[in-house]
């Protein structure tokens, strides 16, 4: 049976991402790691102004090491763009660093991370949080804006309230995989994504 032990007994104290990383990849703070191929821990600079945290790793993230490098990342990074953010200027994370799924044939189907999982990767985030020390983050859907808070926090009628989270202003909007998922309303999430990370890069203008 899989050690199920707080994942804050791996997390060093330390100001280097580069070690927090290194140390991520051993954690067994719960279950998940049994079944992923890697720990995906976020990337970044240390000095970015702006943090984004997601969800969890998806499948291509949980083979390549990286985060959102799949077809929700490239909604994110078109929707950075348009919103005048530079890409290589954000660290951008996950609330939960391994990849939870079921297994459908070959394919393996995202599975949403519940409470237990989402408060054993917290430290992990607390630690990156202490590390870049942004000036914003920005939490993408309700896994996110679960483990920043503390609590459920519905999106849609949270877009544009300013929380904090480690002393930092935090806002809250759809994850990119909404877009990918939602039909008829893609556009509109789509807009609404770019509209929010328009506002949050206003905020940041000196």
């Amino acid at each position: 049976m899989p050690s199920t032990d707080g994942a804050s007994s791996f997390v060093p104290d330390t100001t280097s991402l580069a070690a927090l990383a290194r140390a991520a990849c051993d954690c067994k703070g719960c279950p998940l790691w049994v079944d992923a191929t890697q720990t995906v821990f976020g990337e970044g600079p240390r000095t970015a102004a702006l943090m984004l945290v997601g969800e969890q790793p998806g499948d291509q993230e949980d083979r390549k090491g990286a985060p959102f490098v799949g077809p929700a990342g490239r909604v994110l990074w078109q929707c950075l763009a348009e919103a005048g953010i530079d890409r290589d200027g954000v660290y951008v994370t996950n609330a939960v660093k391994h990849f939870k799924h079921t297994d459908r044939g070959k394919r393996r189907l995202h599975k949403k991370p519940n409470t237990a999982e989402i408060e054993a990767c917290h430290p992990w985030i607390e630690a990156e949080l202490r590390c870049v020390r942004a000036r914003a983050v920005v939490a993408l859907g309700a896994t996110a804006a679960r483990s920043l808070t503390g609590s459920t926090v519905p999106i849609a009628s949270n877009r544009g309230v300013q929380f904090e989270v480690s002393d930092v202003p935090l806002w809250i909007t759809y994850h990119p995989s909404a877009v990918l998922r939602a039909d008829d309303r893609a556009t509109e999430i789509r807009a609404a994504i770019v509209d929010d990370l328009r506002a949050v890069a206003a905020w940041l203008q000196p």
